[in-house]
């Protein structure tokens, strides 16, 4: 599988750094436990599209995001080149292409049900 492309891996390593929780202190019980990463390249529509419902669903949840440039990190452009833009939650692959925003937010606040 490790020599299988990224667009057909059904669960992507964790990220550097994901684990990490945000400088921000946590302002909600969902900000303690998440951290969402959007993987994306400059002149995307689609990274555009994804970076709105991003920053939608984690302003309203208190949820810290962050982004990540495809084109300063070989790491990573190697590994989603294909996908992007690419979302992690906690550093695990949720989605790539179009974000859901009903999707993203239950992943978010599914544990609190």
């Amino acid at each position: 599988m490790a020599d299988m492309s990224p667009l057909f891996r059904r669960r992507a390593p964790q990220a550097p750094g994901a684990a990490e929780a945000a400088e921000n202190p946590p302002s909600s019980p969902h900000s303690e436990n998440h951290l969402v990463t959007l993987i994306r390249k400059p002149g995307c529509h689609l990274c555009d599209d994804a970076q709105l419902v991003v920053e939608k669903v984690c302003a309203e949840l208190g949820v810290p995001w962050e982004e990540k440039d495809i084109t300063e990190d070989r790491r990573l452009h190697d590994q989603y080149w294909e996908q992007i833009p690419v979302v992690l939650v906690d550093g695990r692959q949720h989605t790539f292409w179009r974000v859901n925003e009903e999707r993203l937010r239950r992943a978010l606040t599914e544990q609190y049900k």
